[in-house]
């Protein structure tokens, strides 16, 4: 395949923009919004008014000086009259402009929060593949820059570019019909001149802007990444070398930042010598004009009042083009990621899982995160009702990747998980995941209040509830026991609390969630002996009346499951009750010894 040409590039950028733009359209002119489109309809009719009233302004601006030097005297008004005339109808432009503003602000502020709503949510049903595969901080700097652009896009695609083609419009038929076709020949040469070199140039700098994203992205990952990661860069004096990474990051967008502010130095001053020079060669004409008597003084002011009025919009349609390139390359970006495929979908029509026992039942299921290298090689095992099951085995054994398929984090790659009979893929997401508790070996908590943390188990959940679930999960002493109790606030993903303190606020949310199957990813591995034994009692609680899944590195917690099923390389290679398999002198005995040994010699 021949390598991309600039032409190319700029083809796929056009139609990346109008790509865009159609799909920003429908936040506009919203289908069933009758009050958005009324905003934007009287919006349009202001901005008719002013720009109306803003061409014939200099016309009275024409007849006051004519009236002031005698040449033209003006018997209704007179000079004075029409100079309070000229002022209200400045007045009047500001005014409706002013206006117009103010009724689309809620047009704006409306596509922003749902746009914004939209992405948010979407990005919450993307899989954990994508998660993993993403980083945050560029995550959340490509949606912050993406949704600042949506007002601003609406805005200046409705109130800029085509206010600016009416106004230019007018301003060259009066010219064209009060002085002749030469006017109008240097006005058009001068605007085509003038778009030609501003798109021109602008399409360059879109370029460069996209490049210094890319760079600014990258450094704020990287700030973002360091910070979550603040413990480590303190254990392994990481401090410089973090430094050292960030300013990298930051050399980099500092080339990119001065390449585009060169650029736009270089697109300012071509843009001043186009207009310029098109209005010194107007002036001059009607200067010629005034000399030879065929124009009045009033003429020539109001041919320069005109030469103004289109030297501004063209300066604002460089600053209006150029941004809403930029915008649509940050925009273009957010929607990227709005059409970025979701590899677990519900099918349609799909109904709520009905969980009345809470068999779990996995069925010759085969998966792998990459298709060259398979995790799971044909898993065949059942849960029964209100059972508790042990999944164990070395590292890489497919453990907690069967946690991940059953939460239907992933679809299985061939095979079948099934509850209650119901295939995971037949049921809805919502539903599967109201269903299933998960106690992970890292409890992440929200940087919030012990009471929200818990209370996120189930929404709505009253006070008593809240406080049942902390019991439950042996923790409401310790919350009394606090300053603050449960108003007191858990730090940056629970840091404030150890890890003892943070696995029972997740035991205790877990609770309060209610569901009839629990999974329990090896959730005290991270904990020592003393604490470990604590939650296990805890654990042993919350799964009193339900199924229970349990995946664990170390086999004394789950010595008295109602069964232990051994993993190896992806295969089930034994299982049976702890003594059974004890007895059997395999692969589990040969584990519990090493782990005996183990602790034995610590």
């Amino acid at each position: 395949m021949p390598p991309e040409t600039s032409a190319d590039i700029a083809r796929e950028e056009r139609r990346s923009g109008l790509r865009t733009i159609r799909r920003v359209w429908p936040y506009l002119w919203p289908d069933g919004q009758v009050w958005v489109k009324r905003r934007v309809v009287i919006a349009l009719g202001l901005l008719l008014l002013a720009k109306l009233i803003a061409v014939g302004t200099p016309i009275l601006y024409k007849r006051a000086v004519d009236s002031l030097s005698g040449e033209v005297p003006d018997l209704m008004l007179g000079a004075v009259g029409l100079t309070i005339a000229y002022g209200l109808a400045r007045l009047m432009t500001v005014g409706f402009q002013q206006a117009r503003d103010g009724v689309f602000a809620r047009v704006g502020q409306r596509a922003l929060r749902q746009l914004a709503l939209e992405t948010f949510t979407h990005i919450h049903r993307l899989s954990l593949r994508y998660h993993i595969s993403r980083k945050t901080g560029g995550l959340s700097r490509i949606i912050e820059r993406g949704v600042k652009g949506v007002e601003f896009l609406l805005r200046f695609l409705l109130f800029s570019v085509g206010p600016l083609i009416i106004e230019l419009t007018l301003v060259a038929a009066v010219l064209f019909f009060l002085f002749d076709v030469w006017y109008l020949a240097v006005v058009v040469l001068t605007i085509a001149l003038y778009v030609w070199f501003t798109f021109k140039v602008t399409e360059w700098r879109v370029r460069l802007r996209r490049t210094m994203n890319q760079q600014d992205t990258d450094a704020n990952q990287k700030a973002i990444d360091s910070l979550l990661n603040f413990e480590t860069v303190k254990y392994f004096g990481a401090e410089a070398r973090e430094a050292a990474r960030y300013y990298a990051a930051m050399k980099g967008y500092e080339r990119a930042a001065v390449k585009t502010a060169t650029s736009l130095a270089m697109l300012n001053f071509g843009q001043s010598f186009l207009i310029t020079t098109g209005l010194v060669i107007v002036m001059v004409m009607a200067a010629t004009g005034v000399q030879n008597g065929s124009l009045t003084v009033g003429d020539f002011v109001m041919v320069n009042a005109y030469m103004i009025q289109i030297t501004m919009p063209l300066n604002f349609l460089g600053t209006v083009y150029r941004e809403i390139r930029q915008s649509l390359v940050d925009m273009g970006e957010m929607f990227d990621l709005l059409d970025s495929p979701r590899d677990v979908t519900d099918k349609p029509g799909a109904p709520a899982i009905a969980v009345a026992g809470g068999v779990v039942a996995f069925d010759d299921v085969r998966f792998g995160y990459d298709p060259e290298r398979p995790i799971l090689k044909g898993v065949s095992l059942e849960v029964g009702a209100g059972q508790n099951v042990a999944l164990v085995g070395p590292s890489g054994s497919g453990k907690s990747t069967i946690g991940r398929l059953l939460f239907r984090f992933y679809d299985v790659g061939g095979g079948a998980i099934r509850i209650d009979g119901q295939d995971l893929r037949d049921v809805t997401q919502d539903s599967l995941h109201g269903a299933i508790g998960v106690v992970p070996q890292d409890t992440v908590l929200f940087n919030d209040t012990i009471r929200y943390n818990i209370a996120y188990g189930r929404d709505g959940a009253t006070e008593d509830e809240i406080v049942a679930a902390a019991q439950a999960a042996q923790i409401h002493g310790f919350i009394e026991s606090l300053p603050d109790g449960y108003d007191t606030q858990v730090g940056e993903r629970g840091l404030k609390l150890s890890g003892g303190e943070k696995q029972r606020v997740g035991i205790a949310r877990t609770l309060l969630k209610n569901p009839p199957i629990l999974l329990l990813d090896e959730a005290t591995s991270a904990l020592d002996t003393e604490t470990e034994a604590e939650i296990q009692t805890a654990l042993k609680r919350a799964g009193e009346g339900r199924t229970v899944i349990t995946i664990a590195h170390r086999l004394s917690t789950i010595a008295d499951a109602d069964r232990i099923v051994v993993l190896e390389k992806g295969e089930v290679v034994e299982e049976g009750t702890h003594e059974a398999l004890l007895a059997r002198g395999g692969r589990y005995a040969q584990l519990w010894a090493r782990q005996q040994a183990d602790r034995d010699a610590a």
